[in-house]
């Protein structure tokens, strides 16, 4: 992947919000998702974000005018099946990519026969952005898991493994639901702090709900199973990122994760934003993937020369919380933290190269999360468990209310975008997601 055309600064759309300060869909954006008009019984149909509307790949492909290979690129999207158009690779995606620039920016002759197909976001509802069959979650931040560990480990907080193989779990795809979507608070068993050993756990509502700050990336491109993926060719087989809440039921997850890991602690609900920022989007904010001095490099078939040159990516990330006090009283949602994607521990390529590495198939939809992402710094931890030092230490927020864990009624808000001198700022849109009580 290269930087080209598609990323110059000087363009400009003549859909006017896309150049709106702090957009996060300029013309150099163009993420994808899945969506009708809302309270409608349109079918389902994949979109790109521009400013503030969704240019409907249906009607685009309607209105004509496109050479025959992007009319061949559309119909599955005018479909509503991106699974099938992030199958094709990155190749066609370019070239989609490249022609629906050249048909949104100023001067475009297409502007008569295009605007018509804008539809306002504010107007639509969303699905997920494609069918997810598979979906493993990562442990990519070494400060969130050095966080953690030291809660329950103060001598020995990482685990011998965590430096040398990427650690992950196989999650459940079926409890994903796009952003708005809100979740129950979970019951199930826990041990109460104090409870004599040998006890019975009580069980109930979940009273430690927790949200997890992460990235998740699409894979684009299958492999065969059997077939490793190269590092080499991981970049190849990745279709782009989304906003991931993976909530977690701390308590549960305490009494449950031994010896087999996560369980009914993280599977009664995960919140995806509705967009897929493309890889292509994103070329421009590659960075240099570096190890502190004194930490082993990764295996031979985790390293390259293109991943330590370019492996990680500079995305800012954000968490929101705004509570049923504030709403009530009218007050936007308030910062609890930020953190960058470019302090995790392993890279995009790293994830694909380790999950098949053992012949392992992977195909177009399956989502990888990046497991929770917090920053080296006090107050950038990506979980209330570490902002809270495990319950400990409460939180005020600007209204006086405080916060150890997630209270009922409570909205999440995850944030993310991208900058830096010379490129234009992009967005990923809000992933958020609210509480409701127990059944």
């Amino acid at each position: 992947m290269a930087i080209d055309a598609t990323h110059d600064p000087a363009l400009t759309s003549w859909v006017a919000s896309a150049q709106a300060a702090g957009a996060d869909f300029p013309i150099q954006n163009l993420p994808f998702g899945r969506f009708r008009r809302a309270g409608s019984a349109e079918p389902w149909r994949i979109g790109v974000a521009i400013g503030d509307q969704v240019l409907d790949l249906a009607a685009a492909a309607r209105a004509g005018g496109w050479s025959a290979e992007v009319a061949a690129l559309l119909v599955p999207l005018a479909a509503g099946d991106l699974n099938a158009f992030m199958a094709q690779g990155p190749a066609p995606r370019r070239a989609l990519r490249s022609a629906l620039q050249a048909a949104l920016r100023t001067g475009s002759a297409r502007q008569a026969a295009l605007a018509p197909c804008l539809v306002a976001q504010a107007e639509v509802e969303f699905s997920l952005p494609c069918s997810v069959h598979d979906y493993t979650d990562f442990y990519t931040s070494v400060h969130h898991a050095t966080a953690v560990g030291r809660l329950f480990r103060p001598d020995n907080p990482l685990l011998p493994n965590y430096k040398w193989v990427p650690i992950g779990y196989h999650g459940r795809a079926s409890s994903l639901v796009v952003s708005g979507t809100p979740i129950r608070r979970p019951n199930g068993q826990f041990r109460l702090p104090g409870a004599p050993e040998g006890s019975a756990p009580d069980f109930g509502p979940c009273r430690r709900l927790d949200y997890e700050l992460e990235l998740g990336a699409y894979v684009g491109r299958a492999n065969a199973l059997g077939e490793p993926v190269s590092i080499g060719q991981a970049d190849e087989h990745l279709f782009g990122l989304g906003l991931l809440n993976d909530w977690s039921a701390r308590d549960l997850q305490a009494w449950e994760y031994q010896p087999l890991g996560p369980f009914l602690s993280k599977n009664f609900g995960s919140v995806l934003s509705p967009w897929i920022v493309t890889m292509e989007a994103l070329e421009p904010f590659r960075v240099p993937f570096t190890r502190p001095e004194g930490d082993p490099q990764p295996l031979p078939y985790l390293d390259s020369a293109e991943n330590r040159a370019g492996g990680a990516l500079d995305i800012q990330l954000q968490v929101r919380i705004q509570t049923a006090q504030m709403r009530a009283a009218g007050e936007p949602a308030v910062a609890l933290m930020q953190s960058n994607f470019r302090d995790s521990y392993w890279t995009l390529a790293q994830l694909i190269a380790h999950h098949t590495v053992n012949g392992c198939n992977l195909n177009p939809g399956d989502l990888l999360g990046s497991g929770t992402l917090s920053g080296p710094q006090p107050g950038q931890g990506g979980s209330l468990l570490e902002l809270t030092g495990g319950g400990k230490q409460p939180i005020t927020l600007p209204n006086g209310e405080t916060r150890t864990f997630v209270q009922d009624g409570d909205s999440i808000e995850l944030h993310a975008w991208c900058e830096r001198e010379g490129v234009v700022r992009i967005g990923f849109g809000a992933c958020v997601g609210a509480i409701l009580p127990a059944p």
